[in-house]
């Protein structure tokens, strides 16, 4: 390039053109490498960017160009209309897991009540975090494995306001300390994709902790044990809500009602797809397994 404008550093509305990203995506990066808003930047979008920014920009498109979620990149989350950090130590929380709140929230006794809620394997805390907000008079304990997972969750429980949820290290029902009270609702998202599906060499999921997508030949070495171990840990007439795969509604219906559960069903998500799979514990004494709790 010769003459005046020889030198001259490309203007924002340039790195958002040449990014090679869809431009929400686009956008997003430039507010998040910029520290400006939208207006803004729509505002001055010829004028000269700022070098810094620019360059962090530009890092962070390749990254996003190479399959690197945008929630990574730019830190943050919406789940339920509240920001939620996320890295990659949890998943990115999707809007179908937003079923599963709605319907876990449906199924808990009317306010003023103090339910106690479960949340196995919280990773980010949405789910918890969101329950525990939208249901205030509710005892909210959430549980994961991964202590840098659970490092995030009281992050993100402390910046949104919802200070009282239990958190607790373990696998699944281990996490648990003895005498624990019984809860009404028992909720999970837990890794539920096949070993070898090939949705696992996506350029997304390849950066998301492949611990908490995955499980097992059949993807449900992470249901059967959160099932099998319900009836210890839930109080009568407590519901047992599950997100999982497309195809897998009728596997874990059976392994629902093998288990004794009642009124058991599968919801679809947003595109009609089963999605959730619930269950309700029975009244009756004889649903009790060895070792229940009080």
């Amino acid at each position: 390039m010769t003459g005046p404008a020889a030198g001259r550093a490309a203007s924002w509305d340039a790195l958002l053109a040449g990014a090679g990203l869809p431009r929400l995506d686009a956008r997003a990066l430039l507010e998040h490498a910029s520290g400006r808003r939208r207006s803004w930047l729509i505002a001055h979008g010829d004028e000269p960017a700022e070098p810094a920014a620019a360059a962090a920009f530009e890092a962070l498109a390749a990254r996003r160009r190479a399959g690197e979620p945008l929630a990574y990149l730019v830190g943050v989350r919406e789940f339920h209309g509240r920001p939620f950090r996320v890295g990659p130590d949890v998943l990115v929380p999707r809007p179908e897991t937003e079923g599963l709140v709605q319907a876990a929230l449906a199924r808990l006794p009317p306010p003023g009540t103090r339910p106690r809620v479960l949340d196995l394997g919280t990773g980010s805390g949405a789910i918890a975090i969101t329950l525990a907000l939208e249901r205030p008079d509710a005892t909210v304990v959430a549980t994961d494995r991964c202590t840098a997972a659970l490092a995030v969750a009281r992050d993100n429980a402390r910046r949104l306001g919802a200070g009282s949820v239990a958190f607790r290290t373990g696998s699944w029902w281990d996490a648990l300390p003895a005498g624990e009270a019984r809860f009404h609702a028992v909720v999970s998202n837990p890794p539920y994709v096949a070993d070898a599906d090939p949705h696992l060499l996506d350029a997304a999921l390849r950066h998301e902790p492949r611990q908490a997508l995955a499980a097992g030949p059949l993807g449900l070495d992470a249901i059967d044990p959160i099932v099998a171990g319900a009836s210890h840990w839930l109080a009568a007439g407590g519901w047992l809500l599950l997100e999982h795969g497309h195809d897998q509604g009728a596997a874990v219906r059976g392994r629902l009602a093998t288990a004794g559960f009642e009124a058991i069903g599968t919801l679809a998500d947003l595109q009609g797809l089963d999605r959730v799979s619930l269950g309700r514990r029975p009244h009756a004494p004889s649903f009790d397994g060895p070792g229940a709790p009080p």
